[in-house]
């Protein structure tokens, strides 16, 4: 958790320095490819609300679903569906502030890849968003993020509140038995 490196004068330059450079050392010398498709992965993040850590890390995730293998990041769109719900979480429901946390947890295993975004925000009604395949709302750019996602995710969730997004891709079903092991 970032959390902890909070202080007086947030240095936002060092800390994605740092955040950067634990994950690429992970990504390179940690996870060798071989070990890293029989695990099923649980990683979470506790950051400040910045757009620049929050590349950081989406950049990480996308290694991290390739390398397990649940899809081929290029052409799934699953970037475009990260970098929404994460710019959404900073932008719309922190309000930029980097006080407040921005909390991400991802799920990553053969079979899906799991991730859920929440902020500290006030939430949002999912239904007040305007109906963007309404040629009405052609022109406007509100609800458009919400569109990609659903349409690049296999399962999307809101809370309640509307300040926590949990979003699920299932890997392609054309393996072969013996490729979709049951991992515990």
């Amino acid at each position: 958790s970032a959390a902890n490196f909070r202080r007086d004068h947030f240095e936002e330059q060092e800390l994605k320095d740092l955040v950067a450079t634990v994950l690429d050392y992970k990504i390179r010398f940690v996870d060798k490819e071989d070990l890293v498709q029989e695990l099923h992965e649980s990683i979470e993040f506790e950051l400040p609300s910045t757009i620049s850590l929050m590349h950081i890390v989406l950049e990480y995730l996308m290694k991290r679903v390739e390398k397990v293998g649940v899809c081929k990041p290029e052409q799934s769109n699953l970037f475009v569906a990260l970098d929404e719900a994460f710019v959404n979480a900073v932008k719309h429901g922190n309000k930029f502030n980097s006080d407040k946390l921005i909390r991400i947890a991802s799920e990553v295993s053969r079979d899906e890849a799991r991730f859920t975004i929440e902020d500290e925000g006030d939430g949002f009604d999912i239904n007040s968003i305007p109906d963007p395949l309404d040629p009405e709302n052609l022109f406007k750019t509100s609800g458009r993020g919400v569109l990609f996602i659903h349409n690049i995710m296999d399962e999307v969730t809101y809370n309640e509140r509307g300040n926590r997004l949990t979003m699920v891709k299932k890997a392609p079903t054309e393996r072969s038995p013996s490729d979709a092991k049951a991992i515990k």
